[in-house]
């Protein structure tokens, strides 16, 4: 299929969606081959790509051949996912959580298969679920409570157990056959769910569950709690009430009273003789009665005529807020409990679910998520004046958990944080100073950014700061066997510390990463301008119209298949100057093209010597 008809009819899938029909014809558009490169160089970029599953092969040799062998074995009927391969990773709580790692070619199988589904599901994905989403983070997510959740009474948390690992198969294919009319193509994800894995040579089925760490697993994730998503907006709509809260009598009192003194005091200015005494008066009565009023509170915050119900979604974690009666949220909790065990055959995890009431707080995402109430007046900004207004209350706030704070500065070795100890760190001293430096510069600037939220970020990571420069400081004094203060003194530069180092004899520097340079913004996946749903765009990238042309970029020939030869670090290039002097102008570093000669020779690092030159 020409690229112009594949990107017509991978768009208008969210239009037929939307529509209320069924999509057929995924399992056709699966044997375009710009689909494959799409999926390839969403691959090729990762990390990932050069880890192997049960087969030991990476994509390390992909080449448009081994594409059209999947293409062909698909239309056949006699391609069959291959079992995963087992490997764990630990948790923060120091159990492991398992992973599956697909083979390459299940890998580009599974993307394709993400990127039709994607089109699918994301035009009808609710607003409130941020999880493995373009556009949307757990920032986003958090960004969202923090600005709409005021007034929550109540926090729903309510805990999967093993979300991931109990995904019922039938349900899921029953949801994906209810926008999906293709057989071929949810028969391919049903062998996909049915792979099992493979771990300490042995083979295991899977009767439920999607594996963590497969492409396709967080869209299959989100559909299957696309329903719970449907089910909170049905509940929402059926528990909401009233459009606003009553004043309270006090406050109706008060602004009564103001109300009045202020007609008094136009009308005594409009008389003839007016009581400039008495003006002053009522004045000051106005200036008393106003303070008053900002003291006191304006609607009734337990209005049994107001309710809201507040939903947010990041994957299996989720959050409920809830402005009525702990009641309501109890009851909220149990028909919640009902709806994942009798619909998605999920249960909740008793030990780490609960109800909260909202001043003191829930764990969310990490944070700390609670209101807070000021009830005194305060100052502020309108517009070009400095006016008073009335204290906050039920106020939701983040806030960074300090035992957060203590495992990260503990897992980094940077000191002991109660006593305010730093140490060195003995696996830095043989790196050079500047990877050192940016070794802290990533730890620090990564853990506090995503932080950069809460509303005291600053405050509770200042001891954290302050144990990693000194940490830092100790460590280069160590390797270069000196003091602190010497090595402080050394890369001071005003206010801040350069790590200074050359590159081809140009001197440059490092600046070592300090808390006040913290940016507070929210972070996506993504584009930070993107939509809720943006429409399928195919693009070429240099790497495909390179292995398109199949040009060797080693020897020049174009009478030999080509393959792509990927890299696992650069110094695997240091064998062979001419490679090492391609990469050095190559955009894409770590993907070469080679015909299959000089990708053998590559591999076996014989030396390279280049072709005669002809002459006419």
């Amino acid at each position: 299929m020409l690229p112009d008809t594949v990107e017509r009819a991978v768009g208008s899938l969210p239009t037929v969606v939307r529509s209320g029909r069924r999509v057929n014809g995924l399992f056709r558009l699966m044997k375009s081959p710009i689909l494959w490169d799409q999926a390839y160089q969403k691959i090729a970029s990762n990390k990932g790509a050069m880890t192997p599953g049960i087969d030991g092969k990476t994509f390390d040799g992909y080449s448009p051949e081994k594409v059209s062998s999947i293409s062909a074995r698909l239309a056949e009927g006699t391609y069959k996912p291959a079992a995963v391969r087992r490997v764990y990773i630990p948790k923060a709580d120091g159990r492991k959580r398992p992973l599956g790692i697909p083979t390459t070619e299940d890998r580009l199988v599974q993307e394709v298969v993400r990127i039709l589904l994607n089109e699918i599901y994301e035009p009808i994905f609710h607003e409130e679920s941020h999880g493995f989403r373009e556009g949307r983070s757990c920032h986003t997510a958090l960004k969202g409570v923090q600005a709409v959740w005021t007034g929550v009474k109540w926090l729903v948390d309510v805990d999967v157990v093993g979300f991931f690992d109990n995904i019922d198969h039938a349900i899921l294919l029953g949801l994906l056959e209810k926008r999906i009319s293709d057989r071929r193509f949810i028969a391919l994800i049903r062998g996909m769910l049915k792979a099992g894995y493979m771990e300490d040579w042995r083979f295991h089925r899977t009767l439920s569950g999607t594996p963590q760490g497969s492409i396709v697993s967080p869209l299959l994730a989100n559909v299957y709690l696309h329903e719970l998503d449907e089910w909170m907006q049905n509940k929402i709509e059926g528990f909401n009430r009233g459009s606003k809260r009553t004043k309270t009598t006090e406050y109706r009192r008060y602004r009564s009273r103001v109300a009045k003194l202020r007609r008094r005091v136009e009308a005594q200015r409009a008389s003839e003789a007016p009581d400039n005494g008495k003006v002053a008066s009522m004045i000051d009565e106005i200036g008393r009665q106003s303070a008053e009023l900002r003291r006191t509170p304006a609607t009734d915050s337990f209005d049994p005529n107001y309710r809201r119900l507040r939903y947010c979604r990041y994957a299996d974690d989720f959050l409920i807020g809830v402005i009525g009666s702990k009641a309501e949220a109890c009851q909220i909790m149990d028909e919640v409990r009902m709806f994942l065990s009798e619909t998605l055959k999920l249960a909740v995890s008793e030990e780490k679910s609960g109800i909260h009431h909202a001043s003191d707080g829930a764990r969310f995402l990490g944070y700390d998520i609670l209101t807070e109430c000021h009830p005194h007046p305060h100052k502020a900004n309108f517009g070009s004046r400095r006016v008073v207004r009335r204290g906050l209350k039920d106020r939701m706030r983040l806030r960074v958990p300090r035992e957060k704070v203590l495992k990260f500065v503990n897992a980094k070795g940077w000191g002991d944080y109660d006593a305010c100890r730093p140490t060195r760190r003995p696996a830095l001293l043989h790196a050079s100073d500047v990877e050192i430096a940016a070794a802290y510069n990533a730890e620090l600037r990564g853990f506090a950014t995503y932080y950069a939220l809460a509303c005291d970020v600053k405050r509770k990571l200042n001891k954290a700061a302050k144990l990693a420069f000194q940490s830092f400081l100790c460590t280069l004094a160590d390797k270069h066997k000196s003091t602190s203060t010497w090595i402080a003194r050394k890369l001071r530069q005003g206010q801040d510390y350069y790590v200074r180092y050359e590159v081809k004899g140009k001197p440059r520097s490092l600046k070592l990463w300090k808390l006040m340079d913290l940016e507070m913004k929210v972070l996506r996946y993504g584009p930070l301008d993107v939509v809720p749903y943006t429409p399928f765009v195919f693009q070429r990238t240099e790497l495909v119209e390179r292995l398109n042309a199949r040009v060797c970029e080693r020897c020049g020939s174009d009478t030999k298949p080509c393959e792509v030869h990927h890299l696992r670090r650069l110094s695997d290039l240091r064998r062979e100057a001419d490679i090492l002097g391609y990469m050095r102008s190559a955009r894409t570093r770590k993907r070469i093209v080679l015909c299959t000669d000089c990708h053998e020779a590559a591999h076996s690092y014989r030396p390279y010597t280049r072709p005669p030159r002809k002459h006419a």
